[in-house]
Formats: structure tokens, sequence, C-alpha cells
């Protein structure tokens, strides 16, 4: 399966918790931060707010690698070692 299939299909799935911007899911290639608020948004305005609401709850993710991906639900920040 190609990137995009399995993020695709995890976002199928239900959330692992939810933020005021960010659904978040567990996924095989990371943890997938999917944006809930306005796509008009800078990139980096975005990654800024994932690593703020990760902390709320309990992801610690400054040290991550980061891939941005556009799914068909929207803006998805991916982070993995």
């Amino acid at each position: 399966m190609s990137t995009k299939e399995l993020l695709e299909d995890a976002l199928g799935q239900d959330p692992i918790s939810s933020t005021s911007c960010f659904e978040w899911y567990a996924t095989t290639i990371g943890i997938a931060a999917l944006c809930k608020t306005s796509e008009s948004l800078q990139i980096e305005k975005l990654y800024q707010a994932a690593i703020t609401e990760g902390l709320d709850i309990g992801l610690e993710l400054t040290k991550e690698e980061r891939e941005f991906h556009y799914s068909l639900k929207g803006i998805v920040i991916i982070f993995y070692s």
C-alpha cells in the first residue's frame, strides 16, 4: 500500500483523541494529526498548533520528524521517528 492509501485507511478509523484543532490517529506510519480548522492557515502555524495540542493529550512531538499530506479529509501532519 502507498503512504496515501495507508493514511486514508487510518483516517477511516476512530481517532485516539481530539483537540480543538486536530483529530489524532495512531497509524502504521506514525501519529497523524488531521486538521479540523481552515486550510488557509500557514503550514508552520499548523505545526506549532499540533505541537501545543499534542502536549495537551500527552504527546511530546518536538523531536519527531514530520510530513504534511493532503487527504480526502483535509491537511494531515504525520509525526514519526
